[in-house]
């Protein structure tokens, strides 16, 4: 050898990875630092791309785990519009690091549960998962004992699983002047009315998303040792943005910032992995065909392939499984993954393109 490239591997060089490559066989990827088995306690939170994930694993016989499934009485449909089974508690979307470290710091008891409520025409909304219950709730007392319901579900989510991922999707978001908590959602969006004076806007910068993201790290350990974490950046880009620039480069500023965080907080963690979903479904290598003519929602051909990719990089690494029995779930199989559309995904962030100019 006479220098450090002389005896790398292809996957090293961009002509032998990529260039010399048809863009849908370019593979690994990813070299997991952990397995994920059939079997593995799988729990999801995050941002809309984390429910695409979270399907694909059903759907392939994996065991996601639920840990507020709902009533039993309520339909298909009314789950959906409830936010059961979204994620695998009942939160809505959590988009930064920041929202994800209240809600562990209050359901592990490290922070008392903030009190607040949003009341818009007589009816109540939580300020941390306003979406949640459609129509909101009769009282603030059914509000508080719905959201204690949620913390018990992280609880026994967090202290269980084998595998958490975690889809970070936003840099920017709203919070209390006064207290510093962080809403799910700018206030007088989807219920509350914004106050100037209370609410104020914040667009997290690397080393506060790295302190936030670490914090939760840190919380999960403390009551999980062996946990692991999977970290992923959401490929969707901002529906709108209170920056001050154009949303275009808006995207590129978060995404770039949530990506170097989630890169870093692997370095010397064992039990904490990054999947490139967001490179597979933005790269320029792939041309943007994993986007639907919007340039905005992804494809079921690009969810699909983020998927086949997770798997292929599973298998070259640990070995392939025999192939489980399909999930009862109607429609789930290995075709139907990734199929949904956008309505079938919950998403709070997509309530401000209502407040788009025409």
């Amino acid at each position: 050898m006479t220098n450090p490239y002389d005896d790398l591997p292809q996957d090293r060089f961009w002509r032998t990875a990529v260039a010399d490559v048809p863009p849908l066989q370019i593979s690994g990827l990813w070299q997991p630092k952990f397995r994920v088995k059939r079997r593995t306690r799988i729990v999801t939170a995050g941002s809309c791309f984390a429910q695409h994930f979270s399907k694909a694993l059903v759907a392939r016989g994996y065991r996601w785990m639920d840990h507020e499934p709902g009533p039993d009485w309520l339909s298909p449909e009314q789950r959906r519009d409830y936010h059961y089974g979204t994620f695998s508690f009942r939160t809505g979307n959590i988009y930064t690091p920041r929202m994800l470290r209240q809600w562990l710091s209050w359901a592990l008891g490290a922070e008392t549960t903030p009190v607040e409520v949003w009341e818009t025409g007589g009816r109540f909304y939580d300020p941390f998962r306003p979406a949640v219950e459609p129509g909101g709730f009769h009282s603030p007392e059914e509000l508080h004992a719905s959201r204690g319901a949620t913390l018990e579900a992280i609880r026994e989510a967090v202290t269980t699983a084998q595998v958490f991922v975690f889809t970070m999707g936003l840099t920017e978001a709203w919070k209390n002047r006064a207290t510093g908590v962080e809403y799910a959602i700018c206030p007088g969006t989807a219920a509350g009315a914004f106050d100037p004076a209370a609410h104020v806007f914040v667009n997290h910068g690397y080393r506060d998303l790295m302190a936030d993201l670490t914090a939760c790290l840190q919380l999960m350990a403390r009551v999980n040792r062996r946990l692991n974490v999977l970290l992923t950046v959401s490929p969707v880009p901002l529906t709108a943005t209170a920056s001050g620039q154009h949303v275009l480069t808006a995207t590129s500023q978060s995404k770039a910032v949530l990506r170097a965080v989630a890169g870093a907080a692997c370095q010397g963690r064992p039990r904490v992995d990054y999947f490139p979903s967001y490179e597979i479904i933005t790269h320029p290598v792939f041309g943007g065909r994993f986007f639907a003519p919007n340039q905005r929602s992804v494809t079921a051909e690009g969810v699909d392939h983020v998927m086949t990719s997770f798997f292929q990089d599973q298998a070259a690494r640990f070995g392939s499984e025999a192939r489980a029995r399909m999930n009862d779930t109607p429609g789930a199989d290995d075709e139907d993954a990734g199929d949904e559309t956008d309505e079938d995904l919950r998403c709070e962030e997509e309530i401000l393109a209502a407040f788009a100019p025409g």
